[in-house]
């Protein structure tokens, strides 16, 4: 594997990126209240989630923005994106390549409808390739 330089700070601010934009994607000001439509929720299950506390699920949803955005650095520095566009095709193309066809899998086994699973990858390709075009001019 060719070597890779890491700027660790990028990707720390990357993990905070992804966090923000998940933060307003799923609240009532974003697409919080059709998700919970979808996913079957109330807001009495909301409530019970919080009083259950949230501190786990918040630790690892930070752990895998972190894992995300490193492997993303990772990916960058290998196709050597060095502009905003390089870097977001880069993250538009690991969505596309692992992520829109793993999760392909919430329609075909898991009968969820097609409008939740564009929910969720808009989410997820807005952090991707926000994220590329940060670690692409940062690093």
């Amino acid at each position: 594997m060719p070597p890779v330089d890491t700027n660790y700070l990028a990707v720390l601010v990357g993990a905070g990126i992804n966090m923000a934009v998940g933060m307003f994607w799923y609240s009532t000001a974003g697409f919080g209240k059709p998700w919970m439509t979808m996913m079957g929720m109330t807001n009495n299950d909301l409530k019970s989630a919080k009083k259950k506390g949230m501190g786990k699920i918040y630790t690892a949803a930070i752990m895998s923005a972190l894992i995300q955005v490193w492997v993303l650095s990772i990916f960058i520095d290998w196709a050597q994106a060095a502009t905003v566009n390089e870097g977001a095709a880069t993250g538009l193309l690991l969505w596309l390549g692992f992520v829109a066809t793993v999760s392909l899998g919430t329609i075909l086994w898991e009968n969820k409808p097609v409008k939740l699973y564009l929910l969720n990858n808009g989410y997820n390709v807005v952090a991707l390739t926000v994220n590329g075009a940060l670690l692409a001019i940062w690093t």
